[in-house]
């Protein structure tokens, strides 16, 4: 369903049979579709458990950063603007079209895989398996695998960064119908130029200083950007009949419609105006839960067909 292999600098889109999105390895702020396109299909809605699915070896901060990021989703009263409730809020408008309400993502489980129960190779199919074990297919949950640095998964770093799919349940399931899932790597010692960009020097285009990752972690805060892209991407595109432009087979979806932005001003090899932390010289553009920064992508605007950034 959304399959992009578009080779650039910074992963696009991507989606198999069960239409998995992906950020792609391309490039940096291309030009913008003109409009984001309704298929008439289902977009997720109510409230939805995300269940985070640890596969290998991650360390304790690291968990702290990704689950953090998906708490501060749910708009929990105090956070600080600009804020990361306030980036999933922007979404409203995809879902003024079907006059369905925009999900609010809750964080749930947080399993630990620790001893690699798949193998340190994991196939689409592995990654969707992963997924079940946490939601088992119930209705109003969402998997999200994250692999750790020495996990090699199908196609990562040859054509995508993460992606977004759907599967089926097994005849007799608890839904009895699709679920989506999400899975994203931690490609700080696999591909941090492509996947961890900008808090790494990018393997391709223009060679300018990394920045600094809010959280120390170019690993983790690389993966919040392409969790942030995906789940924007299974929100409003789950099941490959949402939102999307282009055609179906290589989609661009709401966040992947805008490669390498961050901020205003953004142009090739320049993430855009962001928040500077003045003592440690971090750069971010949302605040979440206990403090936490992050730097999110933009998301393409449907009313003004434009990237739309927080700052």
């Amino acid at each position: 369903m959304a399959c992009a292999l578009l080779f650039r600098l910074f992963l696009a889109s991507l989606v198999v049979e069960c239409c998995f999105g992906g950020r792609s390895l391309a490039a940096l702020v291309e030009e913008q579709p003109l409009k984001m396109a309704y298929h008439k299909g289902a977009l997720l809605t109510g409230n939805v458990s995300v269940h985070l699915i640890f596969y290998g070896k991650f360390t304790a901060p690291q968990r702290a950063v990704i689950s953090d990021f998906v708490a501060s989703l749910s708009g929990r009263k105090g956070l600080l603007e600009p804020s990361v409730a306030s980036w999933w809020g922007t979404l409203a408008k995809y879902y003024a079209t079907p006059k369905a309400p925009l999900p609010r993502l809750l964080l749930g489980k947080q399993l630990l895989d620790a001893g690699y129960s798949l193998g340190r190779f994991l196939t689409d199919a592995d990654l969707a398996e992963l997924a079940a074990r946490a939601t088992a297919w119930r209705r109003g949950s969402l998997g999200v695998v994250l692999t750790a640095s020495d996990v090699a998964v199908e196609r990562f770093c040859m054509s995508r960064c993460g992606s977004h799919g759907r599967t089926a349940a097994p005849s007799g399931g608890r839904s009895g119908g699709r679920s989506a899932y999400v899975w994203v790597g931690d490609s700080a010692s696999q591909c941090p130029g492509q996947c961890a960009w900008p808090f790494h020097q990018p393997l391709y285009g223009p060679q300018v200083p990394p920045l600094v990752p809010p959280n120390g972690d170019v690993g983790a805060d690389g993966a919040v950007i392409n969790l942030a892209s995906m789940l924007a991407g299974a929100a409003t595109n789950p099941f490959g009949d949402g939102f999307f432009q282009g055609p179906r087979v290589a989609p661009l979806e709401v966040a992947t419609a805008c490669p390498g932005v961050f901020g205003k001003g953004a142009y090739p090899g320049y993430p855009g105006e962001l928040l500077v932390d003045a003592v440690n010289g971090a750069s971010y553009n949302a605040q979440g839960a206990h403090g936490r920064r992050f730097l999110l992508p933009a998301l393409f605007d449907p009313v003004t067909s434009a990237c739309a950034t927080l700052v």
